[in-house]
């Protein structure tokens, strides 16, 4: 019997129990369940014979370390913060670990310790990163295999609303963690284009109007991801001229979000004391105000827009230009904003997400210049079983397979852009019918 102990029941961990679950009895799995809420643990894993939910807090070290001990496989799917914590007891405990989560610096500083330990640590094993790591490694070695050569690399991934539940102003519902949505991007972004380093600040990240075909779905919009630079030497591609990744999203809430960063009401910094404060009042803090004007008119003017203006409409909609109190105690804008959007974005049970791939690669063999597009479109079951959980999920749990089924030897801690690993979890997810469609121009 092999022990995976799962530290994280929220929302992307709904697929990965399923899965694991599902595979549990011939793959003679036990999984363990670890989160600080009982209910949402036994919510996901039923009366299942091979699962324990184990209701810990996570800050609990012995407790912890304990679980790390008993076990085979660790994947964590907690906020990224505390991912550090688990890699640190999975090395004393000479575990091998999962995430969904970026490498971060933290982890980095591990690199040599968890290679001469013989063990591997797998990060970015999600979907962006991930499925996205993956699926263009898989274009990007064939490319080079035929001789091609790449000069361009472009791609994309959004977490939207299905069409028929997107029935918002801002045409978004939240389906992953709402912190998350509040403070991406506040890092500002840096990309290549034709040869030159682009570095967009925040403040100006979502004001581009740029946008994508996709097909079946038409235009979207994007803004670039953080540092896609840090990525070209993972991909292996040295000193191409264009290479950029980024975020998916309807025109819309491009637009929309761009109004609350000008209005600072994405600020994480300072904090403020919002007993008996107006959520109007909290809206226009940085807005000069004309005595003479309402609310709705002063921050239309501040944002350069008519009071009947869609962006008006959008702020309306969020409840954020009323007299309601927000009564939150001690709070940064970053965390009433959260608030707001989890009441006001929130997915109805029968609402369905959507998860949107775009790859577009432009690559020169024998003197002709070719344009791949390669996308992938997956629709969520319902609020529970996203598109985003299955998406983040899955991939997760092929990898558990593959690496206590033994197949896999490598070591260290790496992302997962290697044939030995892309080719078996992109041959299992397309069972999932998670699959790309390709077209050449």
């Amino acid at each position: 019997m092999k022990n995976i102990l799962l530290f994280g029941a929220g929302k992307s961990a709904t697929c990965l129990i399923d899965y694991l679950l599902a595979n549990a009895p011939r793959q003679k799995w036990h999984i363990t369940v670890a989160d600080n809420d009982l209910m949402l643990i036994k919510s996901k894993i039923g009366k299942s014979y091979y699962a324990t939910p184990a209701a810990i807090d996570i800050k609990d070290q012995a407790v912890r370390q304990q679980l790390i001990q008993e076990t085979d496989l660790v994947i964590s799917l907690l906020p990224p913060a505390l991912h550090i914590i688990i890699a640190k007891d999975c090395l004393r405990s000479s575990k091998n670990l999962l995430t969904a989560s970026y490498i971060d610096p933290e982890i980095r500083k591990l690199e040599k310790d968890i290679e001469k330990a013989g063990l591997l640590f797998m990060y970015e094993m999600g979907l962006d990163p991930g499925i996205d790591h993956m699926s263009a490694m898989k274009l990007i070695h064939s490319i080079e295999k035929k001789g091609g050569q790449i000069f361009s690399f472009k791609s994309y991934c959004g977490g939207l609303v299905s069409p028929e539940s997107n029935d918002n102003p801002w045409q978004y519902k939240i389906s992953w963690n709402s912190r998350n949505i509040v403070l991406a991007g506040t890092s500002g972004a840096i990309y290549r284009e034709k040869g030159k380093v682009k570095e967009v600040g925040y403040a100006q990240l979502f004001d581009q109007s740029k946008t994508v075909q996709v097909p079946g779905l038409g235009k979207l919009a994007y803004y670039p991801n953080r540092d896609s630079l840090s990525y070209v030497d993972v991909y292996s591609l040295g000193n191409i001229p264009t290479f950029m990744r980024a975020t998916l999203r309807y025109p819309d809430f491009c637009e929309g979000w761009n109004a609350l960063v000008k209005l600072g009401l994405t600020d994480d910094a300072q904090k403020m004391d919002t007993t008996n404060m107006p959520y109007f009042k909290w809206a226009a803090q940085h807005v000069k105000v004309d005595k003479q004007l309402s609310h709705e008119e002063n921050i239309a003017k501040f944002l350069g827009v008519s009071s009947k203006s869609k962006l008006i409409r959008q702020l309306k909609f969020l409840g954020i230009l009323n007299g309601d109190l927000i009564n939150q105690g001690e709070q940064t804008s970053a965390g009433v904003l959260q608030h707001v959007l989890d009441v006001r974005l929130k997915m109805e049970p029968s609402d369905k997400d959507m998860i949107v791939m775009l790859h577009e690669i432009e690559f020169e063999r024998r003197n002709m210049a070719t344009k791949l597009h390669s996308y992938m479109i997956v629709q969520g079951e319902d609020n529970l079983r996203t598109a985003m959980a299955k998406t983040v999920g899955l991939p997760l749990g092929i990898m558990a397979k593959l690496l206590l089924s033994g197949n896999l030897q490598l070591k260290g801690l790496h992302v997962p852009v290697m044939p030995e690993v892309y080719n078996p979890v992109l041959r299992e997810l397309e069972e999932h019918d998670i699959r790309f469609e390709e077209s050449f121009e």
